[in-house]
């Protein structure tokens, strides 16, 4: 595998990417009907079409030259110094592969300026909570999720701290 910037051809593998791990991680979180509407939300062609086109973002994936092993997409704030990681994915049977630590990776070397990352995770997913531990986020603050997918779970805000 190896991580490069993804081009509006991706987007249709990206987003099979993205429905295949979301209903392989959180179908038993939400439920598989709750997750085939937040993947159709969430992760519509126009929408990813969207992230690719905006600015002081990365829309990255890792290709492997026959398939799609991951994504991530981040973006940083106005001063470049915070950078918010929205999505990182690997495809349940590439995972504990090393392909999210290169997609990681990827993202701290995109954002020079950035001194923080911070991204979300809900509690319950805690395959990606030990993840996100062992490549130095802690967590932030906790807070209950109030979207109309997901109202009451509780999402854990974590930061790591950027040299």
């Amino acid at each position: 595998m190896f991580v490069r910037t993804a081009s509006e051809r991706d987007l249709a593998a990206v987003r099979a990417l993205l429905v295949e791990t979301w209903h392989a991680t959180y179908d038993a979180i939400y439920g598989a009907e709750r997750v085939t509407k937040i993947t159709d939300e969430w992760h519509s062609l126009a929408k990813l079409k969207a992230n690719l086109e905006r600015p002081r973002s990365e829309f990255l994936v890792a290709d492997d030259g026959k398939m799609l092993g991951g994504m991530a997409y981040a973006r940083a704030g106005d001063d470049g110094k915070i950078v918010t990681i929205h999505q990182l994915y690997v495809r349940p049977a590439s995972q504990r592969l090393g392909i999210g630590k290169m997609l990681l990776a990827e993202i701290e070397d995109s954002f020079p300026e950035a001194k923080t990352l911070r991204l979300e995770v809900v509690e319950d997913n805690h395959r990606a909570l030990a993840f996100y531990r062992a490549n130095g986020f802690v967590i932030a603050d906790r807070q209950e999720d109030k979207t109309t997918h997901a109202s009451g779970l509780v999402i854990f805000n974590c930061e790591k701290q950027l040299g």
